[in-house]
């Protein structure tokens, strides 16, 4: 059975977005971006919340046809159309794009996702996120902190139910001085 992964993009003073929402600040170099790729390859589907949902419909269906669009990105709109999507919201009618809409309970969601997706289920943005931590329904951490600092924003993780513990289980360094820390949560046996 796949586990729940939430990994982003963070500063280093732990915000996933700019007090606008904005990204500018993530140095998304072809290193960076085929580790992501490759993150989302191995992923059974990608769960989204509404914004987060429009933000990626808006671009990437067919990112890879724009004239300017690099190898790397082109083979991320291939991976992100090709993998299942669902929808968080009770606001949405209908979503495209091999997506559909989830609208039970995040615990009941969650654990029949588990059960129908063969890989993990990677967590795209805080707002669900912290959603599914206060359920801790979250399996894997994986922040991916760049060398910058926001100031203000919004906040990778918010508070939990609970204090979880993790387990560090890997780390990698990428040239741009962003580093990838992959912690596991650390579970009763």
């Amino acid at each position: 059975m796949g586990k729940v992964v939430y990994s982003m993009s963070v500063s280093l003073d732990g915000f996933a977005a700019a007090p606008d929402g904005s990204l500018d600040w993530v140095m998304m170099d072809d290193e960076l971006h085929a580790y992501f790729n490759d993150q989302a390859r191995a992923h059974g589907a990608f769960l989204y919340g509404r914004r987060l949902y429009e933000l990626m419909t808006a671009y990437w269906p067919t990112a890879d046809e724009h004239p300017d669009v690099t190898p790397v990105e082109a083979d991320f709109a291939s991976v992100w159309r090709a993998k299942p999507k669902v929808v968080f919201s009770t606001t949405l009618e209908r979503v495209e794009w091999n997506s559909r809409l989830a609208r039970d309970g995040l615990a009941e969601e969650i654990a029949g996702l588990k059960a129908e997706f063969a890989g993990d289920l990677d967590v795209g943005g805080p707002t669900l996120a912290a959603s599914l931590g206060r359920l801790d329904l979250i399996d894997e951490y994986i922040p991916c902190v760049h060398p910058v600092i926001l100031g203000e924003g919004q906040p990778f993780l918010r508070a939990p139910r609970a204090a979880a513990d993790l387990r560090l289980i890997d780390t990698r360094t990428f040239g741009s001085g962003v580093v990838a820390l992959r912690y596991e949560r650390a579970r009763p046996a």
